[in-house]
């Protein structure tokens, strides 16, 4: 494979692209850096094919990414490959308001062919190729320049071996005949929905116990501001407050500024600084969440009862001894949550439909429903159809 020299002009990148995209597939990673910023700042782009790779510098001064960007979210006929890629995604998406596709995540297949739950690509590379990969690089502050050439082998390796481990997932999928599975998978990871930062929804992310509309008008008020505050001052939302110190102010409300410094997480400063009014005045004009926006009720932290935790400890019993005998994740099939749902009565669930339903979803509904047992063959546990378990000879 030809490793080329860092990518620091916009001539040399729309070369590579041009060449790139006659590939039925390219394999793609980044190296970025947010941790003291909202906005992620791109430092290098990794991009290969079957025959040759490079690292892109979105650093470099006058370059522009045009090319890299065309080829990612507006040619289809190129497979783009990822591994556990969501940020990656995000990070095209916010240069772009795009997210590249057609899209293929090795993380998630690896769910489809293995056990594996969520597999760090130094185990794919070890599984795979049967080598170590070395991580001393792994931590290194990618905004500096000159990057040496430590770095840019290492991350260029990210991109090379995953072009090699591509088109063996692949083939052991189309094998097994689970590459459908995927595909819904795939499109919920290029789903632009999934990177929008929309302040409205922010809320949606914090935990919060009840369904008082109060208090979720709160958290939704107090949600929407602290992202606009941090999107602003492009810092990271925790720096202006922490998820449990928003989620405790939306259920105990301070009266007045002076009792913000009061709170737990929050300065002796706030008491008086114009964060801290702003703070207010967002909490006095806070209004109860409309019926039509609260969140539906689910099986989490549903009202099951004895019989019911029981019935979903069974429900997950099953999701074990199947994901076993099929040789997949668990995870994949459904979740846990999911499954205290089911044994709550809920029916409206992923797991009852398509592929799901035929692999799992059927045999979790005849359990609870009374027809399916659980019965030990040859020293392991195993599911039997009531109607196939054999009668007990008359005394």
């Amino acid at each position: 494979m030809k490793i080329h020299d860092l990518i620091t002009t916009t001539d040399a990148l729309a070369e590579l692209c041009e060449r790139l995209a006659k590939s039925d597939f390219v394999t793609v990673d980044t190296e970025f850096m947010r941790e003291n910023t909202y906005w992620p700042e791109l430092c290098l782009v990794q991009i290969a094919n079957e025959e040759e790779a490079a690292a892109i510098d979105p650093l470099a001064e006058g370059i522009d990414l045009a090319p890299l960007w065309e080829l990612m979210c507006n040619n289809e006929d190129v497979l783009k490959v990822f591994h556990a890629g969501g940020q990656d995604v995000e990070i095209v998406y916010n240069f772009t308001g795009k997210t590249p596709h057609p899209i293929f995540d090795t993380q998630i297949a690896m769910m489809a062919i293995s056990q594996s739950e969520q597999i760090g690509y130094a185990n794919l590379v070890e599984s795979w190729l049967g080598f170590t990969v070395d991580k001393g690089a792994r931590f290194t502050d990618w905004s500096r320049r000159p990057l040496t050439e430590r770095q840019i082998e290492y991350a260029i390796g990210d991109v090379t071996h995953l072009s090699k481990i591509f088109p063996r997932i692949l083939k052991k999928l189309v094998k097994t005949g689970r590459g459908e599975w995927l595909d819904a998978e795939m499109e919920k990871l290029a789903d632009p929905e999934n990177y929008r930062n929309d302040a409205g929804v922010a809320w949606h992310r914090i935990r919060q116990a009840g369904r008082n509309p109060a208090v979720l008008g709160r958290l939704k008020a107090i949600a929407a501001w602290r992202e606009s505050e941090a999107q602003h001052k492009n810092i990271p939302r925790g720096r202006i407050m922490r998820d449990e110190t928003l989620a405790d102010i939306a259920s105990h409300p301070p009266k007045k500024q002076a009792d913000l410094a009061k709170v737990r997480g929050l300065s002796a400063a706030w008491r008086e600084n114009d964060i801290g009014k702003r703070l207010m005045k967002v909490l006095d004009k806070a209004e109860p969440l409309p019926k039509e926006e609260m969140p539906e009720k689910t099986g989490r932290g549903a009202p099951l009862g004895k019989e019911g935790v029981l019935v979903a400890d069974l429900l997950k019993l099953l999701l074990k001894i199947r994901a076993r005998e099929i040789d997949v994740a668990a995870r994949l099939l459904t979740r846990s949550d999911e499954m205290e749902a089911l044994a709550a009565g809920l029916r409206n669930l992923p797991v009852l439909e398509g592929w799901r339903f035929e692999v799992f979803g059927r045999d979790a509904l005849e359990l609870v429903e009374g027809k399916l047992a659980f019965a030990v063959k040859d020293g392991k546990l195993t599911m039997t159809h009531i109607d196939d378990v054999p009668e007990a000879p008359a005394p």
